[in-house]
């Protein structure tokens, strides 16, 4: 979850990879660090807290050098101290080295190299790699035939155990940098007299849009002139080089506040992009054209599982509802981080989905592969293309909604539920969902940009809700059916921003142990649609004003409640059952952004979170 960036070429490192760390720092912002090489020797400057406490440091020293690495940590092993972050120095002074990632017997290595006469400054896993990679330079012969310096990373990288990214500087072997990944993402960027290393496309998308996508196992030797990769095992590796589609100020805040806010007004845009080209021509149903599956084999499927973390599992879980409810099908969700440790028993004729905004998520990950061994296909939801999660799927839907910075995910969740709403399309036309109902889908689906900016017109008098639900400790998030992960979803990113303690609950469940909770100070946020129970979501309401629980209604228009029933209502618009769960997401985002505006909260870098989890 760290970001990491390596710059080797002609102009100076330093404000390269300061720029760079700025981007990266929704990865983590526990501490910061730069190392540059000038002069014969590394200058290494580390500061806790965020990049611009870093920038501070190097404003005051000259760090002229041409090559250099920098890091932003999330921290796993050790606290948060100027010791513990990176880039972490050999005992001899020889190595330099970022890693992402989590080296799990580094305590074996530490215990090994302390018995060989090498120290440690640090609490850190990665120090103990930095030091094995001196202690096999220090035994690697010089000779001709082999550049000693990435030798001694291979050998030592051949004795962790774990995952990581990392890039390695030498003081012998000044304007080389050897890195090499396994489970944490790391991509080379080429640039013009220049080569650039990362942990993500947005660090270096200023310099170039030309990537090579590092796949794990292997390692790459770079100049600023040249590169070369092969794996752990010495096996050549003929690289593809990839074009990033989006370009800096796709990445940068613009005239808003905060990136969250930001993406929450993108969502128009974001989920018109999601669905361009993907309806058939007669309107009926989608298109994929990633899924790599005949329509024969999906028609064949009879059942399909979701395994996602966080965000994306809630919207699994309404596509869950969408795909049971129209294309008649039996879906399971399960956590991908709990998926490959149960031993689930797993129905033959199954098709598996793993969703991820990042595609790099570590759990989601290991769920694809833990399937795959299992000899079942795999399709991806993700957002960015070249991710591990898209290169190892058997096939998949990219959402195209551009990247997200803040941490709280928002564009890429909607978009994320609105692929679903069109995979039970697909799937429906391929069973029982006749074509005037597919009409009506589609026509129901192509609507729901524009209601969401109707439902964005909310936003003013959300914020006053907001200014006077702000100071409360903890609060309910209450829906049924396809709107119960909405609940999960509003009461997540409550907690994530605000940190206020909150919980989604089905409405109906209130009265099995919840209800006890209740009080003049934890409000209750409901969804109560139209339909067939809205009275029973009425009666939820009903039983917890009998308790003096404050009530938030979010409702469509056109609902009528008892009057005094809601203390505050949000009027969002009606429509089609596919597109509701969308919809609903609007108000909960924005309530939940301007409750964490209103308490002093640090929006987009809420504390210990980072944005892309690449360690378990």
């Amino acid at each position: 979850m760290c970001g990491i960036i390596g710059y080797v070429g002609k102009q100076k490192a330093a404000p390269f990879i300061l720029e760079g760390l700025k981007r990266l720092e929704y990865r983590g912002y526990d501490s910061a660090g730069v190392a540059i090489f000038q002069n014969g020797s590394f200058s290494v400057l580390k500061k806790i807290g965020r990049v611009a406490n870093l920038e501070l440091e190097v404003a005051k020293v000259n760090l002229g050098g041409t090559y250099g690495i920098g890091h932003t940590r999330w921290a796993t092993h050790g606290g948060v101290t100027d010791f513990n972050a990176h880039p972490h120095l050999s005992s001899d002074g020889k190595f330099a080295l970022i890693h992402n990632g989590v080296i799990e017997n580094y305590a074996s290595m530490k215990k090994y190299l302390l018995g060989k006469e090498y120290t440690f400054a640090s609490e850190t896993d990665s120090e103990a790699l930095c030091n094995l990679i001196a202690y096999h330079y220090a035994k690697e012969p010089v000779t001709p035939q082999q550049n000693r310096f990435l030798t001694s990373v291979r050998k030592a990288l051949l004795h962790a155990e774990g995952t990581y990214g990392i890039v390695v500087m030498c003081l012998d072997h000044p304007g080389e940098m050897v890195a090499a990944r396994k489970g944490s993402p790391l991509i080379l960027g080429l640039g013009d007299g220049e080569n650039i290393i990362a942990s993500d496309v947005s660090a270096i998308i200023a310099r170039t849009q030309s990537v090579v996508y590092l796949n794990d196992g292997e390692i790459v030797y770079c100049t600023a002139k040249e590169f070369q990769i092969t794996t752990l095992a010495l096996e050549a590796v003929s690289p593809t080089v990839a074009k990033v589609t989006w370009n800096v100020a796709d990445a940068e805040k613009g005239a808003y506040a905060h990136f969250m806010e930001k993406e929450i007004f993108e969502q128009p845009l974001a989920l018109e992009n999601t669905m361009r080209g993907r309806f058939s021509g007669d309107a009926s149903t989608a298109n994929f054209g990633g899924l790599n599956t005949t329509p024969i084999e999906f028609r064949g499927i009879e059942r399909f599982m979701f395994c996602a973390c966080g965000t994306a599992l809630h919207a699994c879980m309404v596509t869950e509802h969408l795909i049971e409810q129209y294309a008649r099908t039996p879906v399971e969700c399960d956590y991908a981080s709990e998926f490959r440790y149960r031993n689930a028993p797993l129905f033959r004729n199954t098709l598996f989905f793993v969703m991820s905004q990042s595609g790099e998520t570590i759990d989601t990950l290991a769920a694809l592969r833990e399937a795959k061994r299992k000899g079942y296909k795999v399709l991806a939801i993700n957002n960015v293309v070249g991710s591990s999660i898209a290169r190892e799927a058997d096939g998949g839907i990219y959402q195209h909604v551009g990247p997200e910075i803040g941490v709280a995910s928002t564009k890429a969740f909607t978009s994320q539920l609105l692929i679903g709403a069109m995979l039970a399309l697909y799937i429906g036309r391929m069973r029982d969902m006749s074509f005037g109902e597919g009409v009506r889908y589609v026509t129901a689906l192509k609507s729901a940009p524009n209601l969401v900016r109707k439902a964005l017109e909310q936003a003013p008098h959300i914020r006053e809700i907001a200014k006077r639900y702000a100071h409360h400790a903890d609060m309910l998030f209450l829906g049924r059916m396809s709107l119960f992960p909405i609940a999960l979803e509003g009461a997540l990113k409550l907690k994530e921003i605000s940190y206020i303690h909150a919980e989604g609950y089905p409405a109906a469940e209130m009265k099995h142990g919840p209800i006890a909770l209740i009080s003049e100070h934890c409000p209750s946020v409901f969804f109560a649609p139209r339909g067939e129970i809205l009275n029973k979501i009425i009666s939820s309401m009903q039983e917890i004003k009998a308790r003096k629980g404050p009530v938030i209604a979010i409702i469509t228009e056109g609902v009528e409640l008892p009057e005094g029933l809601a203390d505050e209502l949000i009027v969002i618009p009606d429509c089609h059952d596919a597109v509701l769960p969308i919809v609903a997401s609007i108000p909960v985002q924005l309530l939940s952004y301007y409750i964490a505006i209103e308490r002093g909260c640090d929006v987009d870098k809420p504390r210990n979170l980072a944005k892309s989890v690449t360690v378990e």
